[in-house]
């Protein structure tokens, strides 16, 4: 069984409440923390190897260091409740059923931040989550865990949740601080970067919603025993969200040591693909990473297996691998049409456009409109080439990475299923009543010399 740090207690009755939460070691770990210096704490995090578990994949002690602390002037901690990207729920999971572990790991951080108010800003669709929040925040207030001098320690914490719109983009940090600033959700050019100009062009530290609560465990266990989780620098624990065609679909907290096909096919995780059919493709940390084939997947180019994480997923660039991202694991059976997949992000990312930047506003509407024709069997062979070069000219030339987000998966898909695409165009009016099927998607890929 995978070790379980952040859903060790899920299963506990009342969890959610302070009570219960407390009576099963509940904010001992701020007890601990606001015993210890600032930089002590975070020299724990440091330690962890903890990355960011919204995507990037970031250091998050790294980050915090960066965090300027000019005399005087009021520092913030912004958690990224935004929980936008298709296939992903595990923050959602967590605000649900343990608000508490997010409230405590809020705590220590803005402890170690010197930030005095603090925010979480959720999506505008978590509509009962933030009643969920603002009763664990009152529990914690009501206790000593937040307010005016906490524990006697002289640290004044309040807890703020703002409620987004609805907005894709408002994941992104800039976007984010723009929209709880009350103005439209725009992205900001970088540098200057949060931490040094970030809410209000205060110094401001964005982390989502697991990373904050992966340093309650932390600074539990410490630093060098967190570090001892996982593998390489993909340390600790990390929470994924599996959807799709699988058996058991749900949030699992994995160690990052276990296989990729372990992980689909095991009955302590997804259980495997129903029906017995075989697995075609996956796209394994949200909507915006590459799709890889099963063959891909399931081994590396080299033929080693390929295992749940940051290094592993990632083997091989964007040629042969992919990324761990937010950890939104998205299976595909022999059954399901790529192409049509495709069409669906390509729509998605179009309507989420912020339209700040050319490329984004007017290139994901061009691929949508391409997949699209392909789609209903009105493609040509041109249109493939067509939307290759589009993402490619997307790519790299937005303010922020929504413009990245939206060309990868495209051009995953034209790269490895391009025999797909070419079968739309070939055969317009079969691709309207049957899909292309697994075709070669799962045989073996012969070894590459080392």
């Amino acid at each position: 069984m995978s070790k379980k740090l952040l859903l060790k207690n899920a299963h506990i009755e009342g969890i959610r409440y302070f009570e219960t939460y407390r009576k099963h070691g509940g904010y001992e770990a701020a007890e601990k923390a606001l015993k210890m210096t600032t930089d002590a704490v975070l020299e724990e995090v440091k330690t962890s190897g903890l990355r960011g578990r919204g995507g990037a994949g970031f250091p998050t002690g790294m980050k915090w260091s960066f965090l300027a602390k000019p005399e005087g002037v009021p520092r913030h901690l912004v958690v990224n409740a935004d929980e936008s990207e298709p296939g992903t729920f595990k923050d959602r999971y967590l605000m649900e059923f343990l608000p508490h572990l997010l409230i405590e790991g809020m705590l220590i951080s803005s402890f170690v931040l010197g930030s005095n108010v603090s925010y979480i800003y959720i999506r505008g669709e978590y509509s009962w989550i933030p009643d969920i929040l603002e009763e664990a925040i009152e529990e914690a207030k009501a206790a000593g865990f937040l307010g005016k001098n906490i524990l006697g320690t002289g640290f004044d914490c309040e807890i703020y949740v703002q409620r987004g719109a609805g907005a894709y983009i408002c994941g992104e940090e800039t976007a984010l601080l723009e929209s709880l600033e009350g103005k439209r959700g725009n992205p900001r050019l970088k540098p200057p970067f949060p931490a040094i100009k970030g809410l209000w062009e205060r110094p401001t530290v964005v982390n989502n919603v697991e990373t904050i609560a992966a340093v309650v465990p932390i600074i539990d266990i410490t630093g060098a025993e967190y570090a001892k989780i996982g593998v390489g620098r993909s340390t600790g624990t990390k929470l994924i969200s599996a959807c799709g065609n699988i058996n058991k679909p749900g949030v699992y907290e994995i160690d990052m040591t276990i296989t990729v096909e372990e992980f689909i096919y095991s009955d302590e995780y997804c259980g495997g693909i129903p029906h017995g059919k075989k697995l075609k493709a996956c796209i394994p940390g949200g909507s915006s990473v590459p799709i890889v084939p099963a063959n891909l997947l399931l081994k590396t180019i080299n033929g080693e297996p390929r295992y749940m994480n940051y290094e592993s997923l990632a083997d091989g660039g964007f040629a042969t691998g992919t990324m761990m991202g937010s950890g939104g694991f998205i299976v595909l059976d022999e059954d399901q049409c790529v192409v049509n997949h495709t069409m669906t992000l390509a729509r998605f990312y179009n309507h989420e456009s912020c339209g700040q930047c050319t490329p984004c506003r007017e290139g994901t509407g061009w691929m949508y409109k391409i997949l699209k024709k392909i789609e209903k069997g009105e493609g040509k062979m041109a249109d493939i080439d067509l939307l290759w070069d589009i993402q490619r000219k997307i790519e790299g030339n937005t303010i922020c990475p929504l413009g990245d987000a939206a060309a990868w998966p495209v051009a995953a898909a034209i790269r490895h299923f391009r025999d797909e695409f070419e079968w739309h165009v070939n055969n317009p009016e079969l691709s309207q009543t049957q899909n292309y099927g697994l075709a070669n998607y799962a045989d073996p890929i012969p070894a590459v010399a080392k």
